[in-house]
């Protein structure tokens, strides 16, 4: 009996020294999982943001204090139609649990198609780390409140396309998990550029498959997404191609480090990290990871996107949401701002008729291409500043063009007029007009018309209205009464075949339609 009752004590103060320990503020977590955590010299330890501990919130349940995700729909909901003005609400898809993903646009033209550059934010893409929904949703109302009132504000709202989604994964927030409802890590089930994983279509995750449809409809410039376990801004690449920890940098490695910094020097404290130099970091250098979002954004869509770890502690006390917007609104503000405020925005357009050209945008040097749009033919490309670079642009079908700027602190505003491609034997380029001159044997007959066989066109043309006259002539001749009548009935009969032949011959050609002058004029 002495021995239960000492081995209950045990247990009693066992589970009260638990307690005690989770009510001291915030729960330390790692920012890995345990079995990519081990040998990461540079892998982040806890801070907290409150320097008296006492101030932190001693629930044990982390939850309160975090919008639900019934809540945060409705926060959504609620902003449309506080800011409607400015913003737009739509959805990109749904979660295992059938949750939508919903989306903020911001802009003051939202939902129109704009040579505006478009940027994205991301948060809650690990269930566990929600600090990112949080500070997005501030986000939104801060620039709706700020419109007009702040330059910040107006510059982003008036100058860029911002889209925020929340939550990737609301289904890991409610179950408190790093993974969606299938266990699935979201940020390792992206297509892989060094190895085959996930490349079945069919076992990608419905929130995978929403963000990859996503940038197929809209083409972003830049993008960030948000998580929590330590405080840098990561860039690509993510992984490398022999599995080692190393520094891989992409092409655009230059650019990254800048826009990484964008974020870590506007940040209150992250560009004074102990653990990163300056705040920033080389994914693959900091842990390899494969699968991840961050590359494949910036492979198969075109769109510079970083990780930002905001947030020591994954899961806060939400008493320190406050003083993680503070501390974060700079560098959220600014990150975005900077695609208006840097790098080289402009239009391509065909010389022939003015239409703008879906081209693409090169820099020598770096072996990367950024595309134009289909409809207004805008492209926008981030570069690091205060350097010069050698931009070309190029549409098949036309020459290529090519433009040596020096980029500043300062955006650089550049259009292209690019001048049709013409062979020796002066082929035809199709076009895009109202005119049957789209097929082959149209471009061959064209081709016809406009070489050797000109010429002898005009001829025929001349010879068939001299003919004509001559018939106009015979006609006004006068003879007898009896011979008249007999005559004139054979002279119109036979004037009917010859202007129906002169008809036929002018349908063969096409040249009775005003629509083949056009082309003519065009493919010359």
């Amino acid at each position: 009996m002495v021995m239960k009752t000492n081995l209950l004590f045990f247990l009693l103060l066992f589970a009260s020294t638990i307690s005690s320990s989770l009510a001291k503020g915030s729960l330390q977590q790692t920012l890995l999982p345990s079995e990519e955590f081990n040998d990461r010299s540079n892998a982040s330890r806890t801070r907290h943001l409150l320097e008296n501990e006492s101030q932190a919130q001693t629930s044990v349940d982390l939850v309160q204090g975090y919008m639900s995700n019934d809540d945060l729909e409705w926060a959504i909901k609620n902003f449309g139609q506080r800011c409607s003005n400015i913003s737009r609400i739509y959805s990109i898809g749904n979660s295992v649990n059938g949750f939508p993903l919903l989306v903020i646009e911001i802009s003051d033209k939202p939902g129109e198609e704009e040579s505006e550059p478009a940027f994205k934010y991301i948060g809650n893409v690990h269930g566990d780390e929600p600090v990112g929904r949080e500070l997005l949703i501030i986000l939104a109302n801060w620039l709706c409140d700020n419109y007009l009132k702040d330059p910040l504000a107006t510059l982003i709202v008036e100058n860029v396309h911002l889209h925020l989604l929340p939550s990737m994964n609301p289904d890991g927030f409610s179950l408190r998990k790093r993974g969606n409802a299938n266990n699935i890590d979201l940020n390792r089930d992206f297509p892989d550029q060094f190895f085959s994983v996930n490349d079945d279509e069919d076992s990608r995750q419905p929130e995978t498959r929403a963000i990859m449809n996503w940038l197929k409809d809209i083409r972003f410039t830049g993008s960030a997404t948000l998580h929590g376990g330590a405080l840098v801004a990561n860039y690509p690449w993510d992984g490398s191609d022999d599995r080692r920890t190393k520094y891989y940098g992409c092409p655009d490695d230059d650019a990254f480090r800048f826009m990484a910094s964008i974020y870590s020097h506007s940040h209150y404290n992250m560009s004074s990290s102990k653990e990163f130099l300056s705040g920033i970091t080389n994914g693959a250098a900091w842990y390899p990871l494969y699968g991840g979002m961050q590359d494949w954004n910036y492979i198969h869509a075109g769109c510079f996107e970083l990780t930002l770890e905001v947030s020591d502690n994954k899961w806060p006390n939400a008493t320190e949401l406050p003083i993680l917007w503070k501390y974060n609104r700079m560098s959220l503000l600014n990150l975005v701002a900077s695609l208006a405020k840097t790098g080289v925005h402009g239009r391509i357009y065909s010389s022939v008729d003015g239409r703008p050209l879906p081209g693409s945008v090169t820099v020598t040097g770096i072996n990367y291409t950024v595309t134009a749009g289909k409809t207004l033919g805008d492209y926008h490309r981030f570069l690091a500043p205060r350097d010069k670079y050698e931009v070309v642009a190029t549409m098949i079908g036309y020459k290529s063009k090519n433009t040596t700027i020096w980029l500043d602190d300062g955006p650089v505003s550049l259009d292209f007029v690019l001048d049709p491609e013409v062979s020796v034997k002066g082929s035809v380029l199709q076009n895009v007009y109202d005119c049957d001159c789209g097929s082959k044997s149209t471009e061959e007959f064209v081709q016809f018309l406009w070489g050797a066989h000109l010429e002898v066109f005009f001829i025929l043309i001349v010879i068939l209205g001299f003919l004509l006259f001559l018939f106009r002539r015979r006609a006004k001749v006068k003879v007898s009464t009896s011979r008249q009548l007999s005559g004139s009935k054979k002279l119109s009969r036979f004037k009917v075949n010859e202007m129906l032949f002169v008809l036929k011959f002018c349908c063969i050609l096409r040249f009775d339609s005003f629509r083949w002058l056009k082309c003519i004029h065009i493919t010359k």
